[in-house]
Order: structure tokens, then C-alpha cells, then sequence
């Protein structure tokens, strides 16, 4: 029984390759497709909102749905371009949950961006009263449910929204989306890395050629066996 569950995985694992190689055909990837789907990138939820309807591939047999990586890999290249626009220290990078936390902070140190890592500050954005407030041109969130705060914030005072989302998420206050996996480790790894090599490319500080001088594992959120049960 055990092996017979074994083959069907494999034999999923398989097909959804398959498949992928079709939607790709005919342009190169800004990663290797065997990267990109060993990180899961493209595993949404089993819930979709009408909204990221246009970037669901299909659904699997388990009820997940699974995003378009060529529509990943264009918004990301949309995304680098749009960012190169600002001042580096323009640029703030938001993190509530724990797996985004690390991507974001290392996105922040190669790009030259600010972190806003943990819980967001109500006002942080909005109250010019608040001693800490920040201003920056442009926001990047991990995950608009989890940075809600930031999202609306933002929306507020008019400063735009580039945000990872994923099936379950919709769209109020979000000027750019990026379709991915974004609760997976190893996935925010992926992202945020090639959004940052991305970037630097734009900006003209990195050949088209050239990698970032850290790796992906460098941008993965590292826990405990503890913190990985509480999450």
C-alpha cells in the first residue's frame, strides 16, 4: 500500500512537471524549472479568490491549486524593474510571519531597502504624530493577510503596494502582484533571492550575467524543531 502511495507521488510530482514544461516552452526562466517546483512556488491553497484567478494553472487531484510559474517569472521581472525606479532606502520590505522574516531581511541588506520585520506598528505609515514613522515611496508585503496592517497603511497615504500573493489572497490595496507560494520557507527563499538579483540587474549594480555573491539557502528562514511545530 505504502508503495503504491509512493508511485502516485511520484507519479504527480512527474505530470505537474510535465506540465509546467509545456507552459514554459520557449522562454528561459529567470531560475531553472527543477528549481523553481523543488521550491514550491507554485503550490497555492485549496481555497481561490476570483482575483488570482488569472495566475491558477490548474487544480491538483488534493485540491491545491497550482499557480503559473511563467506568470511568476513575468511579475517578478515587472517587479525588478518597478523597484529599480526608487531610492534603495525608499523602499520598505514587510514581514509579519516567521518564514518571510529572513527573505525579507536579506532582500533589505543586498537591495539596501528598509525592513520592517515582526509585528507592524499601527501608525508607522499614517501618523505623523508617531516618533518612528518611516516614508518610504514603495512597500513590498509577503503576504497581504499577514501584513494587513501595512497594506492598509500604505493604501492610505498613497504609497503603492507590490505584494506576494498567493490563491487565497485578493487584491484591495495592492498596486502589483507577484503570484507564489508565499507560506512556504523554501519558496520566500526563491522569491525574495530572485527579486533581489532582479533589482540589482535593473539597477545596473549586477551584470545579466552574474548571481547574487549569497546564495538561496542564505535567504531561508532557519528554526528551530520547536518554532517549526508552532508554526
Amino acid at each position: 500500500m505504502f508503495e503504491d502511495e509512493l508511485k502516485e507521488n511520484r507519479d504527480e510530482i512527474k505530470l505537474e512537471k510535465d506540465q509546467e514544461t509545456m507552459m514554459v516552452t520557449g522562454e528561459e526562466l529567470l531560475l531553472p524549472r527543477d528549481t523553481l517546483l523543488s521550491a514550491g512556488i507554485h503550490i497555492g491553497t485549496r481555497m481561490k479568490t476570483k482575483d488570482m484567478e488569472e495566475f491558477i494553472y490548474r487544480v491538483r487531484p488534493d485540491g491545491l491549486f497550482v499557480l503559473d510559474v511563467k506568470k511568476t517569472d513575468d511579475r517578478i521581472r515587472i517587479a525588478g524593474k518597478f523597484l529599480a525606479r526608487f531610492e534603495a532606502a525608499k523602499i520598505a520590505g514587510t514581514a509579519a510571519r516567521l518564514y518571510a522574516q529572513e527573505p525579507v531581511k536579506k532582500f533589505c541588506e543586498m537591495t539596501g531597502a528598509t525592513p520592517i520585520i515582526g509585528r507592524f506598528i499601527p501608525g508607522l505609515l499614517s501618523n505623523p504624530l508617531y516618533p518612528n514613522r518611516i516614508e518610504p515611496e514603495v512597500i513590498i508585503v509577503s503576504d497581504p493577510r499577514a501584513d494587513f496592517q501595512a497594506v492598509k497603511e500604505a493604501s492610505s497615504v498613497g504609497i503603492p503596494v507590490v505584494a506576494l500573493c498567493s490563491t487565497d489572497n485578493e487584491f484591495a490595496g495592492i498596486d502589483l502582484v507577484i503570484p507564489t507560494n508565499n507560506k512556504g520557507r523554501r519558496a520566500l527563499a526563491v522569491i525574495y533571492w530572485l527579486l533581489a538579483r532582479q533589482v540589482l540587474r535593473e539597477r545596473g549594480e549586477l551584470s545579466s550575467d552574474k548571481d547574487l555573491p549569497v546564495t538561496i539557502e542564505d535567504f531561508e528562514t532557519k528554526i528551530s524543531k520547536e518554532e517549526e511545530e508552532e508554526t
